[in-house]
């Protein structure tokens, strides 16, 4: 595979990245992680390091992302910026200590973890398995509790965490659209403080192919967000156009496949 043919499927897997950001707020990495890990396989990259590059490049490609969409969001008026902020703070300590403990896995491990976490995911969105409402917003220390969980977990995944914060906020009886919205906005802090605890974690790590900045791979890095920066807007528009029922059990079908496909390997 040449370098040029691996570049155009960074292009093209961020414009797709990009849409999901927006339609679905779910920042991508779902698609991005698993679709750099099988990338980095086939270009030769140390399979220890592989999942690690793959999980740094995807937060670092949603901090452009995410930036997108939330000026997609916030003009439809649809971020609770007083949700947003007391959780905020809370994903910035969360995603650091998450990005400490993916350092500590092996390529193997977390590998295993990622392809169940895709396929839980995949299983939610086929059977539309959503919280029943049940709280009101609580305040902001739960708030900030729960951003740090949730911030933790998206740094192990490579996530901008909408899989997890959008049926946490629709559980807490916040409108579906506010909950996308919100979720897009909270994506920023997690790709922000992941990033920089990958670029840290990874700093001498060998076994790292050239223009890598710690598990950061700078290509990849570059390839997506030039294509996804672009659809996120595409996909945030789409969020307040269409049903997107079908397109989230498609969607859902091909998280299965993923999934499946990490777990026999």
């Amino acid at each position: 595979m040449t370098l040029l043919t691996v570049f155009f499927i960074y292009l093209a897997l961020g414009a797709f990245a990009g849409i999901l950001a927006g339609l679905f707020g779910i920042g991508g990495g779902l698609v991005i992680v698993p679709v750099l890990i099988f990338s980095f396989g086939l270009q030769g990259f140390d399979p220890e390091v592989a999942a690690h590059m793959a999980v740094g490049t995807s937060l670092a490609t949603i901090l452009f992302t995410s930036i997108s969409s939330i000026r997609s969001h916030h003009g439809h008026g649809a971020v609770r910026w007083d949700i947003f902020r007391p959780m905020a703070f809370g994903i910035v300590a969360g995603a650091l200590i998450g990005a400490w403990t993916a350092a500590l896995l092996s390529g193997a491990t977390l590998e295993l973890i990622i392809g169940i976490f895709v396929i839980l995911v995949g299983i939610k969105m086929l059977f539309d398995v959503n919280p029943t409402p049940g709280s009101n917003v609580p305040g902001n220390f739960r708030l900030g509790a729960v951003g740090a969980g949730i911030g933790w977990a998206s740094a192990i995944f490579g996530i901008g965490g909408g899989s997890l914060t959008v049926p946490y906020l629709s559980w807490c009886n916040v409108r579906m659209q506010q909950a996308v919205g919100t979720s897009a906005a909270t994506g920023l802090p997690i790709a922000i403080a992941g990033a920089l605890g990958n670029a840290w974690t990874g700093w001498q790590e060998p076994g790292l192919p050239e223009y890598s900045l710690g598990f950061i791979y700078l290509p990849a890095l570059i390839g997506i967000i030039l294509t996804s920066v672009l659809f996120a807007r595409v996909g945030a528009n789409l969020a307040h156009r269409l049903n997107a029922r079908v397109l989230k059990r498609v969607f859902a079908i091909m998280l299965l496949l993923v999934g499946l496909r990490f777990l026999l390997s």
